[in-house]
């Protein structure tokens, strides 16, 4: 008798386990569940930035807003230490101004910027052919509207949540968007 009771303690607590880490799963942030491509082919989760204050960023190569490289590679340069990364999303969709395959654009953004945060493969933010991590942050955060333009930009928490947008204008270093960086790398 006392070996049935054991026996099915130990199947209880590891369905208990089980269940607990199935939970877990589901409540990750929806952004930890991409996977995206490098600018290089290389696949890369997401879910590898847990606990970092993410800024996600649609780029181009030939935008008005192409400088914003300059300071958003300060930027990471500036803050990275504290756990801040720039994630990089090239786009075709503003003007045709993102033309090139992915090993033209690394190679602008590192002979022209000496981009050194994370660049991922050309994507689409916008339409039909809009990439699931964008329809993500377009229609299923607090910031429900479509990308405007080239250079917007998404703050997303160590916890993964979505908690700042800032439109194509404001720099990457204007005090707004460094506050909340600051106020975002604090939090434990």
């Amino acid at each position: 008798m006392k070996n049935i009771t054991l026996v099915l303690f130990a199947a209880i607590l590891t369905m208990g386990i089980l269940l607990a880490q199935e939970n877990k799963k589901k409540m990750e942030a929806p952004i930890y569940s991409f996977t995206m491509k490098t600018l290089e082919g290389k696949e890369k989760s997401l879910a590898d930035f847990k606990g970092k204050v993410l800024m996600v960023v649609n780029t181009a190569s030939f935008c008005g807003y192409t400088p914003q490289y300059k300071d958003l590679e300060a930027l990471y340069k500036q803050y990275k230490d504290k756990g801040f990364v720039v994630i990089g999303f090239p786009a075709n969709n503003f003007g045709k101004q993102e033309p090139g395959n992915d090993g033209d654009i690394a190679t602008f953004c590192e002979r022209n910027y000496g981009v050194t945060f994370p660049m991922f493969g050309k994507i689409s933010v916008k339409g039909d052919d809009m990439h699931p991590l964008y329809r993500y942050l377009t229609t299923e955060t607090q910031f429900k509207e479509e990308i405007g333009w080239n250079f917007t930009k998404f703050l997303v928490d160590k916890n993964g949540n979505v908690v700042a947008k800032f439109a194509s204008k404001v720099k990457p270093g204007e005090k707004g968007v460094t506050a909340k960086i600051d106020e975002l790398v604090a939090q434990k």
